[in-house]
């Protein structure tokens, strides 16, 4: 006889009996009708008295079913996809593992779900052995062996080669790209476009016209890669294609557009911003990739020195003045904030933010999107957020004086306020201030600190090989110390796609203003002589965090001398 489920959970699972006293009670409150109700593993899994895991643990104890925590892509047979919708496997979070003889192993989190079961032995046309695994896994798993048998862009331009007609229709209502199944090639190489993207972790496709063809690249760990040739017949197909899912105007060819899509990919969820302008050759279009379902990284994750890590976190913990991030497009200054607000986050803080684009989501944080077609700019929404009572703002840029002064006079009212500016290096964010229009003694009351950053390229692990530098190599980096040091670089790999770089990480350049700043603020000292001032008590500049990371192993000469160009 099998034991009760709840005996399992006490006795396997460490549920105290108090525990499953309450999840009784809230069953049996659901519903008169027992089959309509939740079972209680679902009860004390919605409670917080149970991981998903433990109850799965137990089943497969009560139902004698094997059960495994995780299972690699390797051991999973590809070829037994074809036989399973992958629409009817992320409903039932189902998925066939491997063929044994006449019987296939089958990944299940519900082993209860008898109708799954028994769908499963009619398309798969063979015994089953059911498996246990977490409902996550096999999700995950789902995606990665589906995605290998989802249609390239080559076919699918392949497939275009004999094709006379090319009908620009509208986007299908689909949940998932992966699921997409429509035959129209013009439909599936704009999916495969935009699947490969997201797989290769690109942040902007560019779609190129030339004279003669239509060129695809990705950009990639911030440096952008040809990965396509479309013939110059397909231009016009594609481009309309494009246009049609970013809700644009296919007939206006002549002006900029802009629009958005909105889609899921592989069970994300990713926002694209496009930007179409007309050129010599046709129609120019980028898209820029945003995963709303994507973590920010955290404040330890984002490359701080321990010095850099431990300072910063002191200063978001003032109640009041104004933390900027500096630095260039597309050097991280949005995600440092995201990290140091996600630090700071908690219930009894009010944290609003305004910014454009919205590019992740914060739990329990307000943010607001700049839209300036209905004269919501960040100035007139940084006056709206005021009167939210809040205790923590963050402005996306700081653009104009307006937006300038209002985001100080809210920083000496008893608010932290966190914002970005565009400047080269730190000490170049106090002249920009003062370059707007802002009064010298309001930036010097109001700044408690500006780091500069820059994003440099990581070496990827599978490839990584040391190396001794040449006396040239340090010299260009100014530092006669580390001559006899191991350098690092990548040999290139399949994973890297033959770059020998793999992933991103920031150098830091933090300037603390002490009240020596605050004096040359005060005189309205230039840039370069704040800098100077700043080094001599102890600021470690770009390139010199830059070194650090080369010493550690973490990225290239090549990679800190492109970034820190400007620093002699």
């Amino acid at each position: 006889m099998r034991d009760k489920i709840g005996k399992i959970f006490i006795d396997k699972c460490g549920l105290l009996p108090e525990h499953l006293e309450e999840g009784l009670a809230l069953q049996k409150e659901q519903s008169a009708t027992p089959s309509a109700r939740e079972r209680i593993g679902e009860i004390l899994v919605r409670t917080n008295r149970l991981s998903e895991e433990s109850v799965m643990l137990a089943l497969s104890h009560q139902w004698n079913i094997p059960y495994l925590p995780t299972i690699e892509v390797s051991e999973i047979d590809v070829s037994l996809t074809q036989f399973v919708p992958i629409a009817f496997a992320k409903k039932h979070l189902v998925l066939p593992l491997r063929r044994v003889g006449k019987t296939v192993e089958v990944a299940i989190c519900d082993p209860l779900n008898q109708t799954a079961i028994d769908d499963l032995r009619i398309l798969l046309k063979a015994t089953i052995k059911v498996i246990a695994i977490p409902p996550r896994v096999i999700l995950g798993r789902i995606h990665n062996v589906y995605e290998q048998v989802t249609d390239k862009a080559e076919q699918a331009i392949s497939d275009l080669a004999d094709t006379s007609g090319i009908s620009d229709q509208g986007l299908p209502n689909m949940e998932d790209l992966l699921d997409a199944n429509d035959e129209a090639p013009m439909i599936r190489l704009a999916n495969s476009i935009l699947f490969e993207a997201s797989k290769q972790r690109a942040s902007d496709i560019h779609i190129e016209p030339f004279e003669k063809e239509m060129t695809i690249r990705y950009r990639i760990d911030g440096v952008l890669y040809p990965i396509l040739t479309v013939p110059k017949r397909l231009q016009s197909a594609l481009t309309s294609r494009v246009k049609i899912m970013a809700g644009m105007n296919i007939a206006e060819k002549r002006l900029p557009q802009d629009g958005r899509i909105s889609i899921r990919m592989g069970g994300r969820e990713i926002d694209i911003r496009v930007s179409n302008v007309p050129i010599v050759h046709g129609e120019r279009m980028v898209l820029r990739l945003l995963d709303k379902t994507s973590l920010s990284l955290t404040l330890e994750q984002i490359g701080l020195s321990d010095e850099g890590f431990a300072t910063l976190s002191s200063l978001i913990k003032r109640t009041h003045g104004i933390f900027l991030a500096t630095g260039p497009t597309g050097s991280g200054k949005t995600t440092t904030l995201y990290a140091a607000l996600q630090k700071i986050n908690s219930p009894d803080k009010n944290i609003i933010t305004i910014e454009d684009p919205i590019e992740y989501q914060l739990k329990g944080v307000g943010q607001i999107q700049v839209n300036p077609k209905i004269d919501l700019t960040f100035g007139n929404g940084l006056r709206s957020i005021l009167r939210q009572d809040p205790d923590i703002i963050m402005v996306g840029e700081i653009r104009d004086v307006d937006t300038a002064q209002i985001a100080i006079h809210a920083s000496l009212t008893g608010h932290l306020v966190l914002s970005t500016l565009h400047t080269n290096d730190s000490a170049g964010a106090i002249t920009r201030l003062l370059d707007m229009g802002v009064e010298p003694f309001l930036v010097s009351s109001s700044v408690l600190a500006v780091i500069a950053q820059r994003l440099v390229r990581t070496i990827c692990k599978e490839c990584k090989t040391s190396y001794v530098p040449t006396r040239e190599e340090c010299d260009k980096l100014g530092a006669d110390a580390i001559k006899s040091k191991l350098f690092y670089r990548g040999k290139g790999c399949p994973v890297c796609l033959q770059t020998g770089y793999y992933g991103r990480v920031g150098i830091y350049e933090l300037l603390l203003i002490t009240d020596e700043i605050r004096s040359l603020i005060l005189a309205k000292t230039d840039a370069n002589q704040i800098k100077a001032k700043a080094i001599s008590n102890g600021l470690l500049t770009l390139r010199e965090e830059g070194i650090k990371k080369i010493i550690e192993g973490a990225t290239t000469t090549e990679e800190i001398l492109r970034v820190t160009h400007d620093e002699l």
